[in-house]
């Protein structure tokens, strides 16, 4: 027997964040930017990096789940579902999501700034 199939055996992903491939980046994407459109990226942040070593177990509850989750989101696909699913299953997903929260959370706030900053603005006298 070869012992070659023992070397890996146990291999794990690798540290930091993982890259979702691309049928997984639009739904990535989506769920991201719905975090951070209403406001939650405190408490979501908060809740997925308490969650953050259980994600595996996360994404095998939403495959047994499925049902009644597909009932929640209505506005995307199955396949996306199942692409956020495994996802999930990746050991760096969760720093991903963070970051990515992070990133547009910071672009909102920037935005926001700029437009403060254009409203105090007096317009140029005639």
């Amino acid at each position: 027997m070869s012992k070659g199939w023992f070397k890996n055996a146990f291999a794990v992903d690798p540290p930091g964040p993982a890259e979702p491939t691309e049928e997984q980046k639009p739904v990535v994407e989506w769920a991201c930017r719905q975090i951070a459109r209403k406001r939650l990226t405190t408490p979501g942040l908060f809740l997925l990096e308490m969650t953050r070593p259980l994600n595996y177990i996360a994404a095998n509850t939403m495959h047994f789940f499925q049902p009644g989750f597909w009932a929640l989101m209505r506005q995307q696909t199955l396949e996306n579902y199942e692409h956020f699913s495994k996802f999930l299953e990746k050991r760096g997903s969760m720093e991903y999501i963070i970051q990515r929260i992070e990133e547009l959370e910071a672009e909102a706030s920037t935005r926001e700034k700029e437009a403060k900053t254009q409203g105090r603005q007096k317009p140029p006298a005639e």
